[in-house]
């Protein structure tokens, strides 16, 4: 699933081509999972924000066009087999593509979210000066949850995914399977302040592409960060650190990637 980094790429690459353009028409066969879009017809985008993994459209009128990429959906500029929504601009055509079906969209006033009750819940974003290390503290110390499932749970931060979630664990040293409350502040610290490094980076690098390529930014690049993965996707292979095989285990319903021995085994 897109993260903080390949959403956030997203929206970037997106401002050119939305910005201050009319939506003539949004054209799709899915009102199930696309809702309400006949509602931004002949809006104005206005700016494109992006919260956690949503990706939030201002439309005149003070309407809000919200996206969820799902597991595998992004923007292409070139119609796919697997394109599921085509929205028609003054210029151009832009093309949502998402094999599996996961994406949402939804048509709403502006801060309306009873459809999306995720969203009003979502935590600081993590590269934002609203991400406090004392907010990061009082979680972990409020939770027995193991540290991967408060880093998925987006409480704790916004944004943040089996990827960097694993990335971040491993950079701070840390087991996935320890319990909030047991670590101690010096932990806490090296933990916060490895989930900004890790999504600072990969934000630079344009996101993850993975082996199946279902994330690429709407241009067609693939991201690069997955270059620099230590032990997502690595099970098997030598740790870079201290070289004993990456370990694969089961965390909150999720594949959870860590070194045995530099996080604590």
């Amino acid at each position: 699933m897109p993260e903080l980094p390949e959403v956030e790429t997203t929206r970037r690459k997106l401002l050119p081509l939305f910005l201050g353009k009319r939506l003539l028409g949004i054209e799709h066969q899915d009102p199930l999972r696309y809702r309400y879009t006949e509602r931004a017809e002949g809006r104005g985008v206005e700016e494109i924000l992006r919260r956690g993994k949503f990706l939030l459209f201002a439309l005149s009128g003070g309407l809000e066009m919200v996206v969820h990429l799902g597991m595998t959906g992004g923007f292409r500029l070139e119609k796919t087999l697997h394109t599921r929504v085509a929205f028609h601009l003054e210029d151009q055509e832009v093309f949502f593509h998402d094999p599996r079906r996961f994406g949402r969209i939804w048509v709403v006033e502006k801060g309306d979210y009873r459809e999306i009750p995720l969203l009003p819940r979502l935590g600081p974003e993590p590269l934002s000066d609203g991400f406090q290390f004392s907010g990061f503290w009082k979680g972990l110390k409020g939770s027995a949850k193991p540290l991967k499932a408060l880093l998925l749970d987006q409480r704790l931060a916004a944004g943040v995914g089996n990827i960097y979630a694993d990335e971040a664990l491993f950079r701070a040293r840390l087991s996935p399977f320890r319990r909030g409350r047991e670590l101690t502040e010096a932990e806490a610290q090296r933990l916060f302040a490895a989930l900004k490094k890790v999504l600072a980076e990969a934000l630079l690098l344009g996101g993850s592409t993975l082996s199946d390529r279902t994330y690429q930014q709407p241009d067609g690049l693939p991201g690069s960060f997955q270059m620099r993965h230590a032990v997502y996707g690595r099970t098997g292979l030598p740790c870079p650190v201290c070289g004993t095989p990456i370990a694969k285990r089961v965390v909150a319903g999720r594949g959870t990637h860590f070194c045995p021995r530099c996080q604590g085994f």
